[in-house]
């Protein structure tokens, strides 16, 4: 027998990133977990179904994150004035060695996991440590949270402090335990994660991209963020022709779906292989701001029709709430469009369609409320006068700019409130 479910509420959500789709005080039929439409009265054959009356509230699909490190979470706001190399070796390596402790990690992931969903991040990409057995605490508190991720752990056998690095051997053996433990869970689910490219030999991204190919698995990984780290990742791997390549080589770069985090700095070659790749690629403005990175074209890569979403990269960015993320997304096109003549801002709509369904592709059906995408959303508390005052889109605006988890009165996965 099919569980169903009714809402009521205002509903927004983006079937493309040009405009908002809209639905006022509106009744949206929950069906196995998955939307089955939105209608202006209860439809008949849903009488008598448990309804959720959410009033004159905003409902809004989850937010989606990208890109994040949930080993960095205790580093937030932390280091800010130095640039990525510099950042990584002063602060972050030391801090991913303590996840080698179980009981750390189990307690640090609870509290993450907790803060994830409490800000409304339902569904996301997670880079963990290189621990195994730290990685184990963080698939089970995202578990225990109820919401969905993919989440790797840290593959890396060089160029980084001896005490976080594996032997190639060992990396991919922790990888393959975590796969066959994780492998068939539907909500929390294995991700192959080398760093970056300078941390990783010539073998280990081999064995990487076999694991990938081999088990149909997703991977995520760094590009192009920093231009001293492209420069490190030419004398690195002198036979490939750019940082992608060293990627695409290796089986890491679209031959399996593929998340890479920042693409500030690519080629126009890049940008044609990672399109021809269909590889997501995803902005993460906090980030590039605080370790001087610089900014993505995103505008650029909208309109080229690229799979885009948004990453909230903490600890590199210091909000781990999506909303920032979104609306920094804004500002910075903001700035880059006073350099670049004839490049627009992104709008509200835009920016909002990479924090929910742009990202949501990436895990199939989510971010949207269309029919048979799952219904994971928000439902936003807001002052009374703010709703007498202001039409749903600008109350969804001011959220976005001035809210956070305590404007958040009710989270749901796949149908089901957590």
């Amino acid at each position: 027998m099919k569980r169903s479910l009714i809402v009521k509420g205002n509903f927004i959500f983006t079937k493309d990133s040009e405009k908002f789709e809209i639905f006022k005080d509106s009744y949206l039929v929950v069906k196995d977990g998955r939307v089955d439409g939105i209608h202006p009265q209860i439809p008949g054959e849903y009488n008598g179904c448990e309804v959720l009356d959410y009033g004159d509230r905003i409902v809004i699909p989850g937010f989606v994150d990208l890109h994040l490190h949930a080993a960095q979470y205790l580093q937030c706001g932390i280091g800010m004035t130095k640039t990525l190399l510099d950042w990584l070796n002063d602060y972050t390596f030391d801090l991913e060695r303590q996840f080698q402790d179980r009981e750390f990690a189990k307690a640090v992931y609870s509290e993450f996991a907790a803060k994830l969903a409490a800000h409304g991040t339902l569904r996301a990409s997670v880079f963990a440590s290189s621990s195994t057995e730290g990685t184990e605490e963080l698939f089970d508190a995202l578990k225990a949270q109820g919401v969905g991720a993919y989440v790797g752990k840290v593959n890396m056998d060089r160029n980084a402090p001896d005490f976080i690095l594996e032997d190639t051997a060992a990396s991919i053996d922790g990888t393959r335990y975590l796969i066959e433990k994780y492998g068939d869970d539907p909500l929390v689910k294995p991700i192959i994660t080398p760093r970056f490219a300078p941390t990783s030999t010539d073998d280990l991204l081999k064995s990487l991209g076999d694991l990938a190919v081999s088990k149909d698995l997703p991977v995520q990984s760094h590009l192009n963020e920093n231009r001293d780290e492209i420069k490190w990742v030419q004398s690195l791997f002198p036979k490939s022709r750019h940082y992608s390549d060293v990627y695409d080589q290796h089986n890491l770069f679209g031959q399996t779906p593929t998340i890479m985090a920042h693409a500030i700095y690519s080629s126009e070659e890049e940008v044609a292989l990672a399109q021809k790749n269909k590889v997501f690629l995803c902005h993460c403005p906090d980030s590039n701001i605080n370790v001087r990175s610089g900014i993505m074209p995103v505008r650029r890569y909208l309109e080229m029709g690229m799979n885009l979403g948004l990453g909230s990269d903490i600890a590199g960015g210091h909000r781990i709430g999506m909303n920032d993320a979104i609306v920094r997304a804004i500002q910075l096109s903001k700035l880059r469009s006073m350099e670049f003549e004839g490049e627009k801002p992104l709008t509200v709509s835009e920016a909002f369609y990479l924090g929910t369904k742009g990202g949501g592709r990436f895990f199939g059906k989510t971010g949207s409320f269309e029919p048979g995408y799952w219904f994971d959303a928000l439902v936003i508390e807001e002052s009374p006068f703010v709703r007498e005052r202001y039409s749903l889109e600008d109350r969804l605006e001011k959220f976005l700019y001035t809210g956070d988890d305590r404007h958040i009165s009710a989270r749901f996965v796949q149908g089901n409130k957590l």
